[in-house]
């Protein structure tokens, strides 16, 4: 028998398996690139495609940088080396004749809360701050000023003043999926239409991405007006410290997880004083490249080297899969997840990593591995609440999700909430909701295995139950063969391949 520890929430469980029962783990952190800003000013002046940085801007001339906030990859870390890129790409526009008091560092955060001063700190260094004395623009997606570009169908594509209202833009992201990262930066800096319909299937196959072709109509419409460049950083998954040295990646680490004799201890711990416990943990997240061009271009480069890098391969289909969530938001600022947001962390994000196949057979099981309490943090996850609200009664029906969604889009205390720094956008929730539907149409059964809220559970249209055990009980008896069972460990999420059904 095999003995797997689990994080869901604050909790570290073992859970005991069969023999044949395959533990998902990811590669360990590959070679890192050991100056940072050296990496992107390198990429900046020798680009993947087009011209370099150099070439674009002129001397006093007025320049954009757009970032994302750092909501993935989780878990986070203080020194992310995105800091070190932005404050490169300013450095370089800056022997390039673009003083910081001319360039406006533009913060795309889209339908998530707006950045207040504590999310911007996570965005640079101490020392960057000190030292930039140009504008820091965050995105509202609900300004009156926005400017039109164009139009994709109905969908009217209406972006920030600050990416035409300049003579360069400059694009800083990590690729992460076909959502987060290169022509995704623009699509947070963009109005609620657009966001609204930037989906996709799978976060790394751009093919069936409503999102990433939004995406690349915002480039494409963009460029015709302004230069623009982007720089695209690999990631190395992150490499913990202290008891946790190893983990996930070495088979010696999850036995001495499993073995330690403080296990016991952090179990009867109060909830707070583990959830400190695991924020204390030494990480260090470096980089592995880092690419310059186009923005989709670089960004296209970076995300396959990440695939390659991080990802693991499966030979098969699962018919059964158990997925650890973890005790925070994927969004900033980490709060504790209210159910829809731990249903998106497995459904709408761990199991849309993948790239040629779904790993799970049609009709399989998910089962998520999350207490599932129905709390909601004020007042950042209120908008949340009217999504529960449209729910009670029929359970998540499109219709009575699309009613609740338009009333939600009116609500003016909502968006009022949203445009003060106070909330989500009202519109997040059904986002999130529709994040979670690739997953949904593929599986015949999601389990909430450990679910303190039964009636939250079953109000989406999920099993709950009391505990792993049970969960891996009601799976079995869903197959008419031993099923084929993967446990996909607590983050970091990872890609994953499959070679064929």
């Amino acid at each position: 028998m095999k003995r797997v520890p689990l994080l869901s929430g604050s909790r570290l469980v073992v859970v005991t398996t069969d023999e044949d029962a395959i533990v998902l783990q990811p590669p360990p952190p590959g070679d890192s690139v050991a100056d940072v800003g050296a990496a992107v000013r390198d990429a900046l002046r020798f680009p993947l495609a087009g011209d370099p940085l150099e070439a674009l801007v002129s001397r006093g001339s007025r320049a954009t940088i757009v970032v994302e906030p750092p909501h993935l990859p989780l878990p986070g870390s203080e020194r992310d080396p995105r800091q070190a890129a932005v404050a490169a790409a300013v450095a370089e526009l800056e022997r390039l004749g673009i003083p910081t008091g001319y360039q406006t560092l533009l913060v795309a955060g889209g339908l998530s809360r707006r950045a207040g001063n504590d999310q911007l700190e996570t965005l640079v260094s101490p020392e960057f701050a000190r030292h930039f004395h140009g504008h820091v623009e965050v995105h509202d997606v609900e300004r009156e000023d926005l400017v039109e570009l164009g139009t994709v169908g109905s969908i009217p594509l209406r972006v920030h003043p600050a990416l035409v209202r300049t003579d360069v833009v400059v694009v800083v992201t990590a690729a992460e999926t076909v959502l987060h990262g290169g022509p995704a930066a623009l699509l947070g800096a963009a109005g609620t239409e657009v966001l609204r319909a930037a989906g996709a299937y799978s976060l790394l196959e751009t093919s069936a991405s409503q999102g990433w072709r939004l995406g690349l109509e915002l480039e494409r419409e963009l460029a015709r007006r302004v230069p623009m460049i982007g720089a695209s950083l690999v990631l190395n998954h992150p490499r913990f410290g202290g008891t946790l040295g190893g983990y996930p990646y070495e088979e010696q680490a999850l036995e001495r997880v499993v073995r330690s004799p403080f296990r016991q201890l952090f179990r009867t711990l109060p909830e707070a004083a583990r959830a400190y416990v695991l924020r204390s943990v030494p990480l260090e997240r470096t980089i592995a490249a880092a690419f310059a061009g186009p923005p989709s271009v670089a960004h296209t480069e970076a995300l396959l080297r990440g695939v390659e890098l991080r990802g693991i391969t499966l030979d098969h289909q699962l018919d059964a899969i158990c997925i650890a969530v973890p005790p925070t938001t994927p969004y900033l600022p980490r709060e504790r997840p209210n159910p829809l947001l731990g249903a998106y962390l497995g459904l709408g994000l761990a199991l849309r990593l993948w790239r040629d196949s779904f790993p799970l057979a049609e009709g399989g099981t998910a089962i998520l591995f999350n207490r599932f309490q129905r709390h909601f943090t004020h007042p950042t996850q209120q908008p949340y609440r009217a999504f529960f609200a449209a729910t009670r009664a029929t359970g998540p029906d499109n219709a009575a999700l699309a009613e609740a969604e338009g009333l939600a889009a009116a609500d003016p205390r909502a968006l009022e909430a949203y445009r003060a720094g106070r909330s989500v956008h009202p519109l997040l929730p059904f986002v999130d909701w529709d994040g979670c539907r690739p997953a949904l149409g593929r599986l015949g059964h999601v389990i909430i295995a450990g679910a303190r809220d039964h009636g939250a559970a079953r109000q989406l249209g999920f099993v709950p139950t009391h505990g792993v055990g049970p969960a891996l009980t009601m799976a079995r008896g869903w197959t008419e063969r031993p099923p084929r069972v993967g446990f996909l460990l607590s983050p970091p999420y990872f890609p994953l391949r499959v070679v064929s059904s």
